[in-house]
C-alpha cells in the first residue's frame, strides 16, 4: 500500500505534480482494465466550486477524466460502502471534523482496503483523517492559544478523535502557511498525542510498503515528537 499526505495548496498544476506516483498506483491496482479512482468530498452548504478544483488537481496528475468517480456529500452527512469501490481513494479538503464523521460507517473498510493494497491519498483534511490519532482542530489547549482561531476547525479545544488509523502518528498541515506547526507541538506536549507530522502547502508525505517514507514537493514536513529533554523537532525536505 502506499498513503500519499499532502499539505494542501491552492496551486493545481504543483499539486498534481505530487500526485502523479498514486495515479500510476491505481492503474496497476487495476491491472488491464481502466482504473476506478474514487474522489470523496464533503462540501459546505453553496459550494459550487470544490468539486471542479479537485477535478483539475487529479487531472494535472495525470488521471482521465473517465477514471474519476467523484462522490460528493455535504456537512453532515456521511459516505457508504458503495463509495469504496474503487482502485483507489482520494480524499479531498475542508471542514476536518466534518470528513472524520461521513467517514463513521465505513472507517474500519478503508482501513482495510488501504492495507489489501489499494493506494489512498489525502488533500488536507483528508491527510489529517489518515491518521490513527487524527487531530481534527482547535486552537487553544487548556484554555491557552496554541494556533490562530482562524485554523480551528470550528473548534475551541485541540482536539483528538480515532482516525481511519492508516497512520500510527498523527498528522497537521497548512503547517508554515497556517502555522499549525505550534498546534502539533503543543498536542505533543501535553501528552495529547505522542508523535506527529505538519506538512506544508504543496508538500507531500508518502507513506509506502515498498521504500522508506519520502517528502515530495517545495516545502518542508515537520516531524515532532517528545524526548526526555523535552520536544523534538526534525525539518525533512524532498531530496534535491
Amino acid at each position: 500500500m502506499s498513503v500519499f499526505l499532502l499539505g494542501g495548496g491552492r496551486d493545481a498544476a504543483r499539486c498534481g505534480d505530487l500526485l502523479r506516483p498514486f495515479v500510476d498506483e491505481a492503474r496497476e491496482q487495476a491491472g488491464d482494465r481502466a482504473p476506478v479512482i474514487a474522489v470523496l468530498l464533503v462540501l459546505e452548504a453553496g459550494d459550487d466550486s470544490s468539486v471542479e478544483r479537485t477535478v483539475a488537481l487529479l487531472e494535472a496528475a495525470g488521471a482521465r477524466a473517465g477514471e474519476l468517480r467523484v462522490e460528493s456529500i455535504v456537512e453532515g452527512e456521511v459516505f457508504d460502502a458503495s463509495a469504496l469501490e474503487a482502485d483507489a481513494l482520494f480524499v479531498g479538503g475542508g471542514l476536518t471534523p466534518a470528513y472524520l464523521d461521513a467517514f463513521g460507517r465505513v472507517r474500519d473498510a478503508v482501513t482495510e482496503r488501504v492495507r489489501d493494497g489499494m493506494p489512498y491519498a489525502g488533500f488536507s483534511a483528508g491527510s489529517v483523517i489518515a491518521a490513527g490519532p487524527a487531530l481534527v482542530g482547535g486552537y487553544r489547549v487548556s484554555g491557552v492559544e496554541v494556533v490562530s482561531q482562524d485554523a480551528g476547525e470550528e473548534l475551541d479545544e485541540v482536539e483528538v478523535r480515532q482516525g481511519l488509523g492508516l497512520l500510527a502518528f498523527a498528522v497537521d498541515v497548512h503547517a508554515a502557511q497556517w502555522g499549525t506547526l505550534s498546534r502539533l507541538v503543543a498536542a505533543v506536549d501535553v501528552g495529547l498525542i505522542g508523535e506527529g507530522v505538519a506538512i506544508d502547502e504543496h508538500t507531500a508525505l508518502v507513506i509506502s510498503a515498498r521504500a522508506a517514507p519520502s517528502v515530495l514537493g517545495s516545502g518542508q514536513v515537520w516531524r515532532v515528537e517528545g524526548t526526555a529533554a523535552g520536544i523534538g523537532v526534525e525539518v525533512i525536505r524532498a531530496a534535491r
